[in-house]
């Protein structure tokens, strides 16, 4: 029988909103701080109630890991994800509750964290890993595997300020996930990646998971959540909504995300610029097998926009991207325009399987984003006898495409 590598019982972490203390700004204000400062301290104790708003992160949180789980953490932008993982890397502390954690952890919670910039990256090498609890005999061990994993040889030596995003994740990743913790928890972060090194990631933590040691695993990316872990926990406003089947739990996750749409929930802003999407705004997004489906943006921008690009990137219900339609690679036309504008993309015979869509909505001027939204709107493709043969394939077992093809045999 296993034993628990993580125990959380009745987890709570509170936050105060405005509660933030004035900053000197010259000489004079600080030395009338220091004077005045226990008259201060009395009055931010009297006000603190009225001054200040309670925001609990997270609030009794009961759970345990037995040692060998690998668990996915998902949820909502804001449902404590984050916070949770802080908690349990010992990064903060819970405002109650407690928790007992048997084994060594290593965390890659952001990109950079336990480096220094000033530092090389083979200096970094050591120095994260001494954060990590690990001996200098430990870290020499796996130096070259590390190395080899990050794929940053030739910046060894350079300093880790002036490696790119890119960079210090494949650095930071590498190094967690090869000094031998016993429990390993990574965040979103992984996302700063290409694919490629996705992939390479998410098959290290399969090898983790398989030699035995706990992962915690925090992403927007279904398919390799439901592909890496077994158990899946679902947090919403900061509470437990659901703690089972990876399966299962991703199936409620999404369900709750299809029915909080609102299709006349349309309107994106970002800075200077305010755009509003629809989709086939007629009959509210709903389309069939081989008819066409209509995006039109409406853009208003605070200042003129001398080289505009839209993109549509069509992603499925599990976050997977599909396809992109972009003025970039399938518009021939220079887009200027001075304060308001409408882009429309028309898709001629949709080939998309049935099943629920969403569009990432992008907006970008002379090679500069201005603003971009993830599962800005949703669409639902029915089903309908495309092939003429009376049958329709499941998107989940074969495929997200309808390509019509002429089959053909000769007997052999």
């Amino acid at each position: 029988m296993s034993q628990t590598a993580i125990s959380v019982k009745n987890v709570s972490k509170r936050f105060l909103i405005g509660a933030a203390e004035e900053q000197a700004t010259t000489f004079y204000d600080a030395l009338s701080s220091v004077i005045l400062s226990p008259l201060k301290r009395f009055r931010r104790l009297s006000q603190k109630a009225s001054s200040s708003e309670e925001f609990w992160a997270l609030k009794d949180i009961n759970f345990e890991v037995s040692e060998g789980e690998v668990i996915g953490i998902i949820g909502h932008n804001g449902a404590g994800k984050s916070t949770l993982l802080k908690i349990l890397s010992r990064i903060t502390e819970p405002t109650e509750g407690r928790i007992e954690i048997r084994g060594r952890v290593a965390s890659l919670l952001e990109v950079g964290t336990g480096f220094h910039p000033e530092l090389t990256g083979r200096e970094n090498i050591y120095l994260n890993g001494s954060i990590l609890g690990m001996s200098r005999a430990e870290i020499d061990r796996n130096y070259d595997a590390i190395v080899e994993f990050a794929g940053i040889e030739r910046f060894l030596d350079t300093p880790f300020k002036r490696y790119s995003s890119g960079m210090g994740v494949r650095l930071a990743f590498a190094v967690a996930a090869h000094l031998d913790p016993e429990i390993l928890i990574i965040d979103e972060v992984l996302a700063v990646g290409d694919a490629q090194f996705q992939r390479k990631c998410l098959g290290k933590m399969s090898e983790v998971a398989g030699s035995g040691r706990t992962v915690l695993f925090v992403s927007h990316n279904m398919t390799a959540v439901e592909n890496l872990c077994e158990r899946v926990i679902l947090l919403n406003r900061g509470t437990v909504s659901a703690d089972g089947e990876s399966k299962e739990v991703i199936n409620q996750y999404l369900h709750g995300l299809n029915d909080s749409t609102d299709e006349n929930n349309d309107v994106y802003t970002a800075e200077g610029l305010t755009a509003q999407l629809s989709i086939n705004k007629n009959n509210a997004g709903l389309c069939q097998p081989g008819e066409s489906i209509e995006f039109k943006l409406q853009l208003e921008s605070e200042t003129p926009m001398i080289d505009a690009h839209v993109g549509f990137g069509i992603d499925d219900n599990l976050g997977n991207r599909l396809t992109t339609l972009h003025t970039k690679f399938q518009a021939n036309s220079h887009f200027q325009f001075e304060n308001k504008a409408i882009f429309t993309a028309r898709w001629e015979n949709l080939n998309l399987a049935p099943g629920v869509y969403w569009i990432t909505l992008s907006v970008s001027d002379q090679g500069n984003m201005k603003g971009l939204w993830e599962r800005a709107l949703s669409f639902e493709v029915l089903t309908s006898d495309f092939f003429g043969t009376g049958r329709m394939p499941k998107p989940t077992e074969h495929g997200h495409f309808l390509v019509p093809t002429q089959w053909s045999m000769l007997p052999n």
